[in-house]
């Protein structure tokens, strides 16, 4: 229907023959067909259009590199901006409806013939986990990257989006014990981790545990509390140990913290600092679900059936603590190569001399990365990681590790939407 115009270059798939357009930029460049999967290098003009054609043919799609399912850019965090690269922003958004994130490995050099232990294993969780909790994929996936990297979740999120059903029914597949706690203002460190108590019998003090002495641990509004409680919950996330009386209590491992945030009502918060933010591995922003995504919340969930029973009788236990411990040794294995490493490193260091960021990232933020993507291409089925990992979890380690300038902030900027511009400006390596 549209004739190319100079800034897009539109050619035809080699594999399938359909029709791809892609900005200038990408010239060069490798594209993913939608259709097909088949990647092909970008040609420097279009290829001749059809003359008269004989039907009115819908608009091709923009495609960038990663893109599979996916028609459009969503510029939400798990939608791979290795593509990015290939993709001018002018040409990010189309104007078509916004669709959700998709978050299944496809697209992102994955291979459905590998075989591999720890695709297999996420594959089976992740599906069952969908069988009661609809929707949410960035959540799922994020959660899941960073329990088998050995780290830890901060969501921001407004009520009501099933986050407790989502550790639920995560605990119930992992094996693993699970418990919830909701922040107030009132809320002291005891209250978390514990206290000892004089037993009457024994004639002596023992330690009663907090419900921090659980593996999957939903911190609900941790803004909500004072800087002290903070402190003592982010401790054990580091330390992994409770520490009272000088006598330290070990947390059982897999550990890992969802601690969330409501966007909304500031009043009575208290804003963690910097240097708490850090210790999260990721920071993931949900949104409301799609139309079809609630429409299937109402159905499955509108009965008044008793969760737990459901959760017992519907859902099966997928793995142990043991295996997660040992997958997330093997993860550790999964190859860097130097030039993939020298990518991250730019990407964090450049964070710090970005005119619009006030603040930059630290190192860890480039463990994170590394750790994440090695996680992420075993997901993949594959023991080696590429750039579409890094660039895949890139928004959510480094979203609350930056701060915006006073200027950015107030000419009306995003920390994604300058990440993203940051990450575009690096040239992505070729392995």
């Amino acid at each position: 229907m549209s004739s190319p115009t100079p800034e897009i270059i539109e050619f035809a798939c080699s594999g399938c023959g359909k029709k791809l357009r892609v900005g200038q930029d990408a010239v060069g460049k490798k594209a993913r067909c939608p259709q097909c999967d088949n990647v092909q290098i970008v040609p420097s003009a279009s290829e001749a259009a059809p003359q008269a054609p004989a039907e009115p043919a819908a608009e091709p799609p923009i495609v960038s590199s990663a893109e599979a399912d996916d028609q459009s850019y969503t510029g939400s965090v798990f939608d791979a901006i290795e593509g990015s690269s290939a993709l001018p922003p002018a040409q990010s958004a189309p104007s078509v409806e916004p669709q959700r994130p998709v978050t299944s490995l496809k697209g992102h050099h994955s291979d459905d013939t590998a075989f591999s232990e720890t695709r297999e294993l996420f594959q089976r969780i992740t599906d069952e986990i969908s069988k009661i909790y609809v929707g949410q994929e960035e959540l799922v996936l994020g959660t899941l990257v960073a329990l088998f990297s050995g780290g830890h979740v901060l969501i921001e999120s407004a009520p009501g989006l099933g986050k407790t059903l989502f550790v639920r029914t995560l605990g119930r597949v992992l094996g693993c014990n699970f418990g919830r706690v909701q922040f107030t203002a009132d809320l002291m460190p005891s209250d978390i981790t514990g206290a000892p108590y004089f037993d009457m019998k024994a004639n002596e003090f023992r330690f009663r545990p907090g419900p921090i002495f659980t593996q999957l641990l939903l911190a609900d509004e941790i803004n909500r509390s004072p800087a002290k409680t903070h402190a003592a919950l982010l401790e054990v996330m580091q330390e992994f140990r409770v520490t009272i009386d000088g006598t330290s209590h070990k947390i059982e491992r897999p550990f890992l913290v969802m601690a969330t945030q409501n966007p909304i009502e500031s009043e009575g918060t208290y804003n963690l600092p910097e240097a708490q933010l850090d210790r999260f591995m990721f920071k993931l922003n949900l949104d409301y679900p799609s139309e079809l995504e609630e429409a299937e919340i109402l159905k499955q969930h509108s009965q008044q059936v008793d969760l737990g029973k459901r959760l017992e009788e519907e859902l099966e236990v997928i793995t142990s603590p043991e295996k997660i411990l040992e997958v997330t040794r093997q993860n550790g294995d999964v190859l860097i190569a130097d030039k993939l490493i020298d990518y991250i490193n730019k990407i964090v260091r450049l964070t710090r001399t970005w005119p619009q960021f006030h603040l930059g990232a630290s190192p860890r933020a480039g463990i994170t990365l590394m750790q994440g993507a090695r996680t992420l291409a075993a997901f993949n089925g594959r023991d080696y990681a590429v750039p579409d990992d890094v660039v895949q979890i890139a928004l959510p380690a480094l979203r609350h590790r930056v701060v915006l300038s006073a200027e950015a902030e107030v000419e009306g900027h995003s920390v994604d939407e300058l990440l993203t511009e940051l990450i575009r400006t690096i040239e992505v390596p070729r392995l």
